[in-house]
């Protein structure tokens, strides 16, 4: 995704900082970790959870206790015990100060699950919403697949190495699974079904929105007529296919202008518009709101 970030922890000129997945603190240096939350947890020396960043990995937490706030990207959310929350790759984040997360964490960095899984699990659904209300039995479903995938990473002797990974891999497919259909039913996108003509179009824009913001181009791109895209973006969106564009486009606005010192000009070209009097048109029709006013009102 189209990302003006730099390794580290604190906010700084450039951008956003964003951290990788925390390798070094895997059992065994597999590609997931899943634990007990607690005080004291962090993805890098330098990287204080209580202030904003954005990480590259997936991060799941399943809660025990509650109420706690979170912030995800700009909105503020109150999980509570038997709830969950699904924070993906590039989201802005932060975790507050004053609430005590109680319950398991699951982090996981992107290519450790093969392709076929990844699409099959929506890892990448940012459509839909970070916060999961399963009812009681989701919950213990979910629950007992993910106490026995923590069982499993905790158990370093009983499988070499390799077919330890594997059944790792297994696993957590299990426990994803089970989650993306909850995410799913829970954003009410089932009617998408199996369609990926959305699918292909949200992904497409994920990677090019800073760059492009022609439906008619990512129809072309994607080998669709345009009346073909705005019925499905439609159909599990509730609006077109330029308002899914227009909305990834100003979300990264705001992300760079609240959490980053990036001049206004700048700003705009790192998400497509080279020409700032036009980014500000365009940021003000959709948030009515200049971008130094935004950028004012969160300081």
């Amino acid at each position: 995704m189209a990302d003006i970030t730099s390794q580290g922890g604190s906010r700084g000129q450039e951008g956003i900082k964003t951290f990788p997945f925390p390798v070094d603190l895997s059992v065994s240096g597999v590609g997931m970790q899943v634990g007990p939350m607690g005080t004291g947890r962090t993805w890098h020396a330098d990287a204080p959870l209580d202030r904003v960043h954005r990480i590259d990995f997936h991060v799941v937490m399943l809660f025990h206790e509650g109420p706690v706030r979170h912030m995800i990207d700009f909105a503020e959310y109150e999980a509570a015990a038997g709830e969950l929350l699904w924070i993906r790759p590039g989201q802005v984040h932060r975790f507050s100060r004053t609430n005590g997360y109680r319950g398991t964490v699951l982090t996981m960095q992107p290519g450790f699950l093969p392709r076929a899984t990844v699409e099959a699990t929506g890892l990448y659904r940012y459509d839909q919403p970070p916060l999961l209300r399963p009812d009681a039995a989701r919950f213990a479903a979910l629950e007992h697949s993910l106490a026995q995938l923590e069982r499993e990473y905790a158990d370093t002797v009983t499988l070499p190495p390799g077919l330890r990974t594997s059944v790792l891999r297994h696993s957590l497919t299990a426990f994803l699974l089970r989650l993306a259909h909850l995410a799913e039913t829970s954003a009410g996108a089932a009617r998408e079904g199996g369609d990926t003509t959305f699918t292909r179009f949200r992904d497409a824009v994920e990677r090019g929105f800073a760059t492009n913001h022609s439906v008619s181009a990512y129809a072309d791109a994607l080998g669709y007529s345009r009346r073909t895209l705005v019925r499905a973006v439609r159909a599990a969106t509730g609006e077109t296919p330029k308002g899914f564009i227009d909305k990834r486009v100003t979300l990264e606005a705001k992300r760079l202008l609240a959490h980053t010192d990036m001049p206004i000009g700048r700003v705009g070209a790192a998400v497509g518009f080279p020409d700032a009097a036009n980014f500000s048109k365009f940021f003000h029709q959709h948030t009515d709101l200049t971008p130094a006013q935004f950028r004012l009102e969160l300081r």
